[in-house]
């Protein structure tokens, strides 16, 4: 994107005093806190470095069913067999979270989401992987394709449970990015996440995810632990006014990684004010077209453009807007063409997504080679 010079005197006139990301730090030893809505992250520690996923690798699988449901080759009353090899790696037996699945058995889809979600059934992600499609290792190619699609770069899957494996690595940005896009393409799916408990065989298992239980907002997603990479969760709130998604990993126990997630998302939720920075349709900024009818388009906001900035912050501010130049027309009214891009001493604080406020057709010669001209002219500058 092509970085233009605009900085928006309605933000830098707001007095205030400074604010420094340094106002919060936490043990885990890769974090990242996202705001839900344009994906910007507001914090991050080691966001990009690999790391061991553990039972956070279940949402990827989550991913994969909710897909195949969407797509309709799967539906929530299909019932997938359990086989000795599910009961033997994922079952009671095996030590780690279990659904108790009984060898042999018949269990729907629709339990088997809940106990992955609910318990972090290892049996449970083995089951749907067999049954959608016939071994883990093949189940874990579609996971790796649909991770392609959603644009984690930084992670590769290698079985659907998150049981320890060297090959298989994510990053807290990647699985931020993972939590969005559940969040956004399912939401009718999501109170699975929220859900207290889960009773499977007479056997009541609690939501592993403890914030979501503690009255603080939380209403998801998944937790994980394994001895070489500790605890670590993906959590998400909709306090303050907006849906954070937070990532915490790399903890030496459960009441840290309690402790961490809580704080983390509480000061994501209560440290940032909102700020109605322009009205419904009010102009933003003007992008240039090349060879339109007219020279340069409106920007306006989907809506009201409402920016979260941290509290006490507003004297730092600056913003921008960014898009490819040059347009060419067609460009048609509502399409999303820019961005504005909101800094507190050139850190990254928000974007948010610029539209066409109307349509530029293509011009006539007379336009077209004023542009050229204007181009040839900048060119040489």
């Amino acid at each position: 994107m092509k970085r233009l010079g605009y900085i928006l005197a309605v933000l830098l006139a707001m007095a205030a005093p400074v604010w420094a990301q340094a106002t919060f730090d936490t043990k885990a030893k890769f974090a990242v806190l996202m705001d839900h809505e344009t994906g910007t992250v507001i914090f991050q520690k080691d966001a990009d470095l690999p790391m061991e996923p553990a039972s956070m690798a279940k949402l990827m699988t989550i991913a994969v069913v909710f897909d195949q449901i969407r797509t309709g080759r799967l539906s929530f009353s299909d019932e997938f067999f359990v086989s000795e090899h599910a009961w033997r790696t994922g079952g009671a037996s095996s030590g780690g979270s279990t659904m108790f699945a009984e060898l042999n058995s018949k269990i729907s889809v629709e339990n088997l989401i809940r106990s992955v979600i609910i318990q972090s059934g290892n049996d449970a992600a083995i089951i749907l992987a067999e049954g959608i499609a016939g071994s883990e290792a093949s189940f874990a190619a579609m996971m790796n394709e649909l991770a392609e699609d959603i644009g984690l770069t930084g992670s590769y899957f290698t079985n659907p449970t998150g049981l320890p494996d060297p090959d298989m690595r994510v990053t807290a940005r990647d699985l931020a990015d993972l939590a969005r896009y559940l969040i956004r393409e399912y939401p009718q799916y999501y109170h699975y996440f929220s859900e207290p408990d889960m009773e499977w065989n007479g056997i009541k298992q609690g939501n592993r995810n403890s914030l979501v239980e503690l009255g603080i907002g939380v209403d998801g997603l998944k937790t994980g632990h394994t001895e070489a990479a500790g605890y670590g969760s993906v959590i998400s709130t909709k306090e303050g006014g907006r849906r954070l998604i937070g990532v915490i990993h790399g903890l030496t126990s459960m009441s840290q990684r309690a402790d961490e997630g809580r704080k983390l998302i509480t000061w994501g939720a209560r440290a940032f004010e909102r700020v109605a920075a322009y009205a419904d349709g009010a102009i933003v900024a003007y992008a240039s077209v090349y060879g339109g009818e007219s020279g340069s388009v409106g920007l306006i906001g989907n809506g009201e453009v409402a920016l979260y900035l941290p509290r006490g912050s507003r004297k730092c501010l600056s913003a921008e807007v960014q898009y490819n130049a040059p347009l060419r027309p067609p460009v048609l009214a509502g399409d999303q063409i820019a961005e504005l891009r909101v800094f507190c001493d050139d850190r990254l604080v928000q974007v948010a997504p610029l539209y066409a406020a109307e349509t530029v057709l293509e011009g006539g010669i007379t336009r077209k080679a004023a542009d050229a001209l204007r181009q040839l002219a900048l060119g040489w500058l």
